[in-house]
């Protein structure tokens, strides 16, 4: 539903057949730069094709996560061996797409773009996701600046500078939000649209010849899938948009980012079904550790230590990044590593020394493993993380011939979650609610990518916070101190975290809202399945 009933509705001039609905959607002043008749309906289009089926499957994630409460655990499918076994590669990279050693990430924020664009990276993802804020301005203005960005027109003019593109710049990339979240301000045949196909279905509507035309292409990320079936059904996708739009089969072109437990058992069909469409896969790190805590939230074997002793050498983390690598080089796909959270600050050096100490080490490990490239999200740390793998790939674009044949990853492997002796204490909890306080609070005031604590925190990042705080108060666990985590203590501990960010002078009301969404998704009886689902009904 529309923010405000009493909020006036534009409606799109063009002809349907008389029995469906003409699209409407809220006002914004962009609209008819974006939301022309002729995109509308696209995206419309796609949505009364494909929303069906998105919803039998959100239907299917429901029905799994029951069997998963009930005991069941996830294994590799046994109807889809003959792929596992099957020697099918997917097709090369295109050329703008051949070397992606550092990729950085950001939201379609205007004066962000510019810089990542012009940040060194090979890779820019503009993202709508985890990163971003879905406010009905946000998503429009992404929008337009996708448009100009495409086009190399975007700049940004305020007092203090002028941002405007350099003469090379990152290739780009845009990631959808993921299957379970809809634009409430974009009506369907009187619901809301899948914000999957409204976010894919405007940026290749409106640029997708215009990139090829200029060397690239209409060129994205896929977020949160679950399984081959999700990604099966944005293969379909993809090939209706080509249809529609005239564009080559295979002008579309996909990396899927592996962060959920149940895509880690499904990477080679996840790849087989996009085969039309794919060029890689990427550990999304932040979101997977978040799904090992939610589909298994009811079993206390599965239960979290402090996000700081979460790493990468963990072994249910080191297993997954290890078969990625594998499964990708062995069908022709870039395996493209997970993000670097630390941020460096430009005012104490020390706290540069150490971020800048801790993504070598990090990039180091990637390369050596056999990754084609790595996240960053910030321009500061690109030259760090090129160093690491340019010391590995020389002149190289990337090295797919790492087959890495000594890789012998099993069920058990991937669902080894070690917690060590005294891994949950008071310092975890209370930076798992500050952190999500603050979070949440940014969210909700537009701004999806947020600097605490010199990390660069996204709704994945919170979604750890408060699925961990769900997990030691539902199992009842007793911090490392002896201090038992209740619901009761977590709320006194609310408190005071919401007293002290007030006297920091963070606003009341929003610190508010922030706080009940944090209680409503730490503390439910049943466990929520994103936070952003209740945060997105308080957005404008």
């Amino acid at each position: 539903m529309f923010a405000s009933t009493s909020r006036p509705i534009f409606y799109i001039m063009a002809i349907v057949p008389p029995d469906i609905s003409v699209p409407t959607f809220t006002p914004h002043p962009e609209a008819g730069r974006v939301l022309t008749p002729e995109a509308a309906e696209f995206v419309a289009g796609l949505h009364r094709q494909f929303n069906p089926r998105r919803l039998e499957l959100l239907q299917a994630r429901a029905e799994r996560q029951a069997r998963f409460d009930a005991g069941e655990r996830p294994d590799f499918l046994a109807a889809t061996e003959t792929i596992r076994i099957g020697g099918w590669t997917v097709p090369e990279a295109p050329k703008p797409l051949a070397d992606r050693r550092v990729e950085i990430t950001g939201p379609v924020e205007r004066k962000m773009m510019i810089n990542a664009l012009n940040s060194g990276a090979k890779v820019f993802m503009a993202d709508f996701e985890d990163a971003n804020s879905p406010t009905w301005d946000n998503v429009i203005a992404g929008q337009v600046n996708l448009q100009d960005a495409v086009r190399e027109t975007i700049e940004l003019v305020t007092s203090e500078k002028t941002y405007r593109l350099a003469s090379e710049t990152a290739t780009l990339l845009v990631r959808p939000r993921g299957w379970h979240l809809a634009e409430k301000h974009f009506q369907v045949d009187g619901g809301p649209v899948s914000a999957s196909l409204f976010d894919f279905g405007l940026y290749v509507f409106h640029n997708g010849r215009e990139s090829l035309s200029r060397g690239f292409g209409p060129y994205f990320y896929l977020p949160k899938l679950e399984g081959h079936l999700e990604a099966r059904l944005w293969n379909d996708v993809m090939l209706a948009a080509e249809d529609a739009l005239g564009l080559d089969r295979g002008s579309i072109r996909a990396t899927v980012l592996i962060e959920t437990i149940t895509a880690a058992f499904e990477m080679d069909e996840i790849l087989y079904e996009l085969r039309d469409h794919i060029c890689g896969l990427n550990a999304g790190r932040w979101d997977y550790i978040f799904s090992v805590a939610k589909r298994f939230h009811a079993d206390p074997a599965f239960v979290l230590p402090d996000r700081s002793l979460v790493t990468m050498t963990s072994p249910f983390m080191r297993s997954y990044t290890e078969l990625l690598v594998k499964t990708c080089h062995r069908r022709g796909a870039h395996a493209i590593g997970g993000m670097a959270a630390f941020i460096p600050n430009r005012r104490k050096s020390e706290v540069t020394e150490a971020a800048l100490a801790k993504v070598t080490e990090d990039k180091r490990r990637e390369a050596g493993d056999g990754f084609d490239g790595t996240w960053v999200a910030h321009p500061d740390l690109v030259a760090t993380a090129l160093a690491e793998f340019d010391a590995v790939l020389g002149d190289r674009p990337n090295q797919l011939e790492r087959q890495r044949p000594e890789v012998h990853v099993g069920p058990s492997r991937l669902l080894d979650v070690s917690v060590p002796p005294n891994g949950i204490t008071r310092a975890g909890l209370d930076t798992n609610i500050s952190v999500g306080l603050r979070y949440v609070a940014s969210w909700l005031s537009g701004t999806g990518a947020a600097a605490i604590d010199d990390l660069m925190e996204d709704a994945a990042t919170a979604e750890i916070s408060r699925a961990q705080v769900w997990q030691w108060v539902h199992h009842q666990v007793t911090l490392s101190d002896g201090t038992p985590v209740t619901a009761e203590f977590v709320r006194h501990l609310l408190d005071e975290a919401v007293t002290s960010l007030i006297e920091a002078g963070l606003d009341a009301e929003l610190l508010s809202q922030a706080r009940s969404v944090f209680e409503q998704v730490a503390l439910a009886d049943d466990f929520p399945t994103f936070l952003t689902l209740p945060a997105y009904d308080l957005l404008p």
